[in-house]
């Protein structure tokens, strides 16, 4: 076997190992009544500057700053940003995203924020962030669940490898 014949066997071996990789962490979900098709996920980390010149890195860190002025703004932007992209089977009536998380140092205390989507697209995304006072009191978020409810129905739910 000649060195070029391993180099391309060796290339073709990675690729393989990262599509499988990258298969195993597929972030769609299906329930009964939807479907989580994907989550975005962003940490504004406080004194963090990507060290890179990559304008598509440091535009995401500077879309989330824009708009502040003083220092105590740019502050309370720090945090966490999430962005939840879902579909549901019967789009007639309203639902409600629920968005569950705890902190690092907020013990197992269970956070909620919710929204009621009234006008259910083809294609749905609910935007949720902790940020500001919440943040900077209790911590980067370890572990969060995201469901579509009606009513007391659960159309679909995702969470992270943390979460209990």
């Amino acid at each position: 076997m000649t060195k070029e014949t391993r180099t391309s066997c060796l290339r073709l071996g990675c690729l393989a190992i990262l599509a499988l990789a990258l298969s195993a962490c597929s972030t769609a979900a299906k329930g009964p009544g939807g479907k989580i098709s994907k989550v975005k996920y962003y940490h504004l980390m406080p004194f963090f500057t990507p060290q890179t010149t990559n304008p598509t890195i440091l535009f995401e860190r500077q879309h989330f700053i824009y708009g502040a002025v003083t220092k105590k703004e740019v502050v309370d932007r720090f945090g966490h940003y999430y962005a939840f992209f879902w579909k549901a089977d019967d789009r007639s009536t309203p639902v409600t995203v629920r968005f569950e998380y705890m902190q690092a140092q907020s013990g197992l205390r269970k956070h909620v924020q919710e929204q009621v989507v009234d006008d259910i697209r083809r294609s749905n995304v609910s935007k949720f962030q902790v940020t500001g006072p919440e943040y900077q009191k209790s911590g980067r978020v370890l572990a969060w669940r995201v469901s579509v409810l009606r009513g007391k129905e659960e159309l679909v739910s995702q969470q992270s490898a943390l979460w209990n």
